[in-house]
């Protein structure tokens, strides 16, 4: 499990390691973890280090002197460096004064550093830290752009300048990342804009001890494997979990299909489905026992309710003759609206172990709009409803009234097809029917339909049957550490 903390967590810490050992130890620490990653990125990528061109893109302050001091230690190495000051009254003076006796040419004219940008083997983004804010500036918009177009590729130190560190958002010009190192810990950015950052590379400076409780928390496969649960010898299919299901209409019977089906794929003991659909999910899906009406669907260990389910009347009955149940809930979809319309629905299920699963339009009905910082949305909706809300989208974040944050970041957004969120509600009703705890049950769930979307799209856009057939490949994948 990884832990992402906030800017001013990370500005803590650092004081207190300030404070404690000699100037400039710190940053020499960040400086030299960073270089020997552009070492290991020249290897790669170039060959090696020497007689490489390395240009750096040097903003005002510490994030500019990182750059600088890892340039100095590039050019011992036999590399041709060239920093580009974008801030030449404000740049870090001891990096500046070591990259000049290092032999690095030292730029000021933009159009001389156009030049050095788009001859080197990679640009190194140290325009602005974790503590700047709002997009790039010209010229340093300009020359990124110009590196961007010429698909010169760019490590960005601690973070993609112009992208927010603590929501990932990004207001106007900002660098798209190749790679992202970084220092201490994760922060916001490196899972709320993932695809900004590229892969993000952790370099240990000895925060760890002085964080605190991380501000939120990314589940690992391993963490996943060892919660997910597994069938025992004296299990049946009873004791493994019995989820039900109440979804679909006559308007929209494939979402009862899908959300069944994830469920009997997640590994549920069993599924009982309720509901108009039941012709349809009965045909796809004979191992669920299916029924019409919800009176005979029989005892379960929570339910999956909303997908396709209707908002008019009969979806209203549906949804509180579920909550009437007292199992936990994962509410989704057209249950969410519900939620929105009803007050006595929403009054109901607070305080329950219920996974509400919105999008952001469906997010804007119960809790007001996400707004730039999906963290703060999803723990406000969750301690204002007293549930756990799990907010989908390229990122997914997971939050309950506890205040504990689950964040999923997306390598892709194959997920993003109709039905989709339905196969993950039915994974969620399953975690759930297992007597996961439902933070947990969201975020794992998450991270399985993450893995199941991208083996089922392999470089193509896959629909959501695709998604649940692989499932089981996707838990398979995950439990032997593939």
């Amino acid at each position: 499990m990884r832990a992402v903390h906030t800017a001013q967590q990370i500005r803590d810490a650092e004081r207190v390691l300030l404070d404690r050992g000699p100037d400039g130890a710190l940053m020499r620490r960040a400086a030299f973890g960073l270089a020997v990653h552009l070492r290991r990125f020249l290897a790669a990528h170039a060959g090696g280090v020497a007689g490489t061109r390395v240009a750096l893109l040097v903003g005002a302050g510490d994030n500019g002197g990182d750059a600088l001091w890892a340039g100095t230690e590039l050019r011992r190495r036999g590399a041709g460096v060239a920093a580009v000051l974008l801030a030449p009254d404000r740049t870090h003076a001891a990096g500046l004064a070591a990259a000049r006796r290092s032999g690095a040419r030292i730029v000021l004219d933009e159009a001389a550093a156009r030049r050095e940008l788009l001859g080197a083997d990679v640009v190194v983004d140290g325009i602005v830290g974790i503590s700047g804010r709002g997009s790039l500036r010209e010229p340093a918009a300009r020359l990124v752009a110009a590196v961007e177009a010429a698909g010169i590729p760019i490590v960005a130190v601690d973070l993609p300048s112009g992208v927010d560190t603590d929501t990932g958002a990004v207001d106007g010009p900002a660098v798209t990342a190749t790679e992202t190192v970084t220092f201490g810990a994760l922060k916001p950015v490196h899972v709320l804009a993932a695809s900004r950052c590229g892969p993000v590379h952790l370099v240990d400076i000895g925060l760890g001890p002085l964080l605190g409780e991380p501000h939120a928390r990314v589940l690992d496969d391993a963490d996943v494997a060892a919660g997910w649960p597994i069938p025992g010898p004296a299990d049946d299919k009873y004791t493994q979990g019995v989820t039900g299901v109440a979804a679909g209409s006559a308007t929209y019977p494939g979402a009862a299909v899908l959300a069944t089906g994830a469920a009997v794929l997640a590994t549920s003991g069993m599924v009982r489905y309720a509901g108009t659909a039941a012709d349809a999910v009965r045909a796809r899906w004979p191992e669920a026992v299916v029924t019409e009406h919800l009176e005979d669907a029989g005892q379960t260990q929570a339910f999956t309710v909303g997908p396709g389910l209707g908002t008019d009347e009969r979806g209203r009955g549906a949804l509180a003759t579920v909550i009437g149940l007292g199992v936990p809930l994962c509410v989704d979809a057209d249950a969410i609206t519900l939620l929105g319309q009803h007050e006595e629905l929403r009054a109901a299920v607070a305080g329950r172990a219920v996974v509400l699963t919105p999008h952001d339009r469906e997010f804007a009905r119960v809790a007001g709009e996400v707004g730039a910082d999906r963290i703060a949305a999803a723990r406000r909706a969750a301690a204002a409803l007293d549930v756990t809300v799990l907010l989908k989208g390229n990122t997914t974040v997971v939050a309950d009234p506890r205040g504990q944050v689950f964040v999923h970041p997306s390598a892709g957004s194959w997920a993003a097809t109709a039905g989709s969120g339905d196969v993950l509600s039915g994974v969620v009703g399953a975690l759930l029917a297992a007597g996961r705890d439902p933070a947990w049950a969201g975020a794992a769930a998450t991270l399985v339909h993450g893995r199941a979307a991208a083996l089922a799209a392999r470089g193509a856009p896959a629909p959501a049957s695709a998604i649940e057939a692989h499932l089981p490949a996707a838990i398979r994948a995950i439990r032997s550490g593939r």
